[in-house]
């Protein structure tokens, strides 16, 4: 069974016993139809991805109370074993980017028995409330239904290596359920096992959290509401689930998301980054928290790669938005330890990426825009290598900023200088590279050995203290491909390839070097 392991403080998700790094595609919300499918799988293979994300539509798989429809589950499980993909399937249930879009008609229509949420103004909003015991048994009822069905049909083949437990949970348009059963919970103490959980003075939840009460009083109740659903489905088929966050971006960030205000800005009440303490500690069952990143600003990239990878939280980014910028930040996920990466819309049918001309197939120069293809194509011959190598700690990476076009890489005995964009004139700086797109990875395999590979960027070795080819040399430097974790040699390279530096500019390049000292 897949399963998440976590060694030293780092993560590897377990595929057939080995690590894997997930190379995902995140489908468009619409593309999950057995009539759409075939568009879909080409832009899965033209950028090499080894993992496809599609969405399960409960509105679909349960149109009436109790009678179920998997003709599109078994369509995605089926196309992903004919196009030699793996799955992670989307549950689209109570929660949808914070609204109950995806929930049945039949819920929809009875606001009576599935409560909706409700503003301080005492209105109803399109959101279903976490404090309905209903609304939780429905959800929970089809889930549970959906993971008998997979134990049925992938049991034996893990096909489907991970379950997104709704998306983007919370809600949008109050900052909690002001409901009168939500209403009488809130005038209570906070619970015991939040306040220790979070070394918390006991009181009632404005006493406790003052002008923050309401958002931890949603995030509580999603999150109860939310990991008695994951444990649900885990009873009936234990693989990993996971959550994925629509984050707290900084006032200057997005326009329609610089208020960041819960309930305006994000939905309130999902996990963003100060409300994770509060979910690792409520939602047991849900294995990973899963920023969605649709912020092109390195700063803030990063800030919240820290935020999420935890000692306590894989680290994946399950969504993310087109373009070289994104592309880059897939090698800051690598050096973080990341377990995946996924841009999403890669099919062309919908909203995500920019789509091709009306009526034109989606082709591999339009699924590689961006930058993601061009990485996982790099990658994805050697992604169980990479998963491998980053889980035991041996991986790292350097990645350009503004400014900043030469960089170390640090590995004690050893170090790498990687500098970024060409020409690389003898005795000058290096230029960068136009729109600071330079990536490198390196990866020790042994004390005087490293993998090398990255784009728009040269990589020379040296020893602390001393210029690279003082007291040091390259033993031999191979280039080569890895085939079902073997590696092949291509050819040895010497001269004009290494005294530079390893070379890496556009292509797929990856090198086996080894160095000694003299």
């Amino acid at each position: 069974m897949p399963k998440i392991v976590q060694q030293d403080g780092r993560f590897a998700l377990l595929v057939d016993g080995q690590p894997y790094l997930m190379l995902g595609g995140q489908i468009g919300n619409s593309s999950a139809w057995p009539s759409l499918l075939p568009q879909v799988w080409p832009s899965l293979e033209a950028m090499h991805a080894n993992t496809a994300e599609a969405p399960v539509y409960w509105e679909v798989m349960e149109p009436t109370p109790g009678k179920f429809d998997f003709t599109n589950v078994d369509a995605l499980v089926t196309g992903a074993r004919e196009h030699h993909l793996h799955l992670i399937l989307l549950w689209f249930g109570t929660w949808k980017n914070g609204n109950d879009h995806y929930v049945p008609e039949w819920i929809k229509t009875d606001t009576v028995r599935y409560p909706r949420m409700i503003n301080p103004r005492g209105e109803p909003i399109d959101v279903l409330s976490a404090n309905s015991p209903a609304n939780l048994a429905a959800d929970k009822h089809a889930f549970v239904e959906l993971m008998r069905h997979l134990r049925t049909i992938d049991g034996k083949e893990h096909t489907v290596l991970m379950i997104q437990v709704e998306n983007e949970s919370g809600g949008v348009g109050s900052v909690r359920d002001f409901s009168l059963v939500a209403e009488q919970q809130f005038e209570g103490n906070v619970p015991d096992e939040l306040v220790s959980a979070l070394h918390k003075t006991p009181g009632t939840w404005k006493q406790v959290f003052a002008g923050d009460a309401d958002e931890y009083f949603q995030a509580y109740s999603q999150a109860k509401y939310m990991n008695e659903v994951a444990a649900a489905g885990k009873a009936e088929f234990p693989i990993p689930m996971y959550m994925n966050v629509w984050l707290s971006y900084p006032p200057a960030e997005l326009p329609e998301r610089r208020i960041p205000n819960p309930g305006i800005g994000y939905p309130s009440g999902g996990a963003v980054q100060r409300m994770v303490p509060l979910w690792k500690a409520m939602a047991p069952s849900i294995d990973v928290i899963a920023p969605d990143m649709y912020s092109d600003d390195s700063t803030f990239f990063r800030e919240t790669l820290n935020t999420y990878s935890r000692p306590d939280n894989a680290l994946m980014i399950p969504e993310c938005g087109g373009g070289l910028n994104y592309a880059r930040y897939f090698f800051y996920a690598l050096g973080h330890g990341a377990i995946g990466f996924s841009p999403f819309g890669v099919d062309r049918i919908g909203w995500g990426m920019p789509a091709p001309a009306a009526g034109a197939p989606a082709s591999a120069e339009d699924s590689q825009r961006g930058g993601h293809g061009e990485n996982f194509a790099l990658i994805a011959p050697m992604d169980r290598v990479i998963a491998e190598l980053n889980f035991h700690g041996k991986l790292k990476t350097a990645v350009e900023e503004p400014g900043s076009a030469q960089q170390e890489i640090d590995f004690g005995p050893w170090q790498a200088t990687v500098s970024f964009g060409f020409p690389q004139p003898d005795g000058r700086r290096p230029p960068g590279s136009t729109g600071n797109i330079g990536r490198a990875l390196v990866a020790q395999l042994g004390p005087d050995e490293f993998l090398v590979t990255g784009m728009q960027a040269a990589v020379a070795f040296h020893q602390p203290g001393h210029l690279p080819g003082l007291r040091m040399q390259i033993l031999r430097a191979e280039e080569g491909t890895y085939q079902d974790g073997v590696w092949h040699l291509t050819r040895l390279l010497n001269g004009d390839q290494t005294d530079r530096g390893l070379q890496f500019r556009d292509r797929p390049t990856v090198v086996r070097v080894r160095v000694g000292r003299f």
